[in-house]
């Protein structure tokens, strides 16, 4: 995947909840690019699995995101979901997320939900953790692992929990990729 979107690669932009075009912000500092959904077997057999992982068609995703992060570059704390109507018209709410980490980091670049709540500071992994991501749950990103999580609950209410964001990397350089699901089809 970073092979395929490398050549691509365009300064990361966010979603403007007024016009739903991609604009540049400071809250996201990484470069990025899209692979259009079914774009080749590969991408395929990705998003068939990330489907089955997550119980959504594979016709509920986006495309397939992929992100690079090099040293300082970060993701605030943000929502995968929508508070408007004009990005819920194709596909209706983003309800979950698949992270994909394509390589390890040497430091930092964990992904933080700061709104989770328990006692996080007794996991053997703690002290390994950057400062930043010593706020709430912490995953360290680690090539080859992926990470789900639920924009919405249950009873179909948005979760406010799923608030997370992208530490900043301290050493080294940080890939993945990011596929967002809909509650129906999304139209690419």
């Amino acid at each position: 995947m970073i092979n395929l979107a490398k050549p691509h690669m365009a300064k990361s932009s966010v979603v403007d909840s007024q016009t739903g075009k991609s604009v540049g912000s400071r809250v996201r500092t990484s470069s990025g690019m899209f692979l259009k959904r079914g774009k080749d077997k590969v991408i395929q057999t990705i998003e068939k699995r990330i489907a089955d992982f997550a119980f959504i068609p594979v016709e509920n995703g986006e495309g397939l995101q992929v992100l690079h992060y090099e040293v300082g570059q970060k993701y605030e704390p943000h929502y995968d979901y929508f508070l408007d109507e004009f990005n819920t018209k194709n596909g209706g709410q983003r309800i979950a997320t698949v992270l994909m980490y394509l390589s390890d980091v040497e430091e930092g670049g964990e992904t933080i939900f700061p709104a989770a709540k328990a006692n996080f500071s007794s996991v053997p992994w703690y002290n390994d953790l950057s400062v930043c991501a010593k706020k709430g749950l912490s995953v360290k990103p680690k090539r080859g692992d992926a990470l789900l999580f639920w924009s919405i609950r249950p009873d179909a209410t948005l979760d406010p929990s799923s608030l997370h964001g992208g530490c900043p990397v301290i050493r080294g350089n940080k890939w993945s990729s990011t596929k967002w699901m809909h509650l129906e089809e999304y139209k690419v």
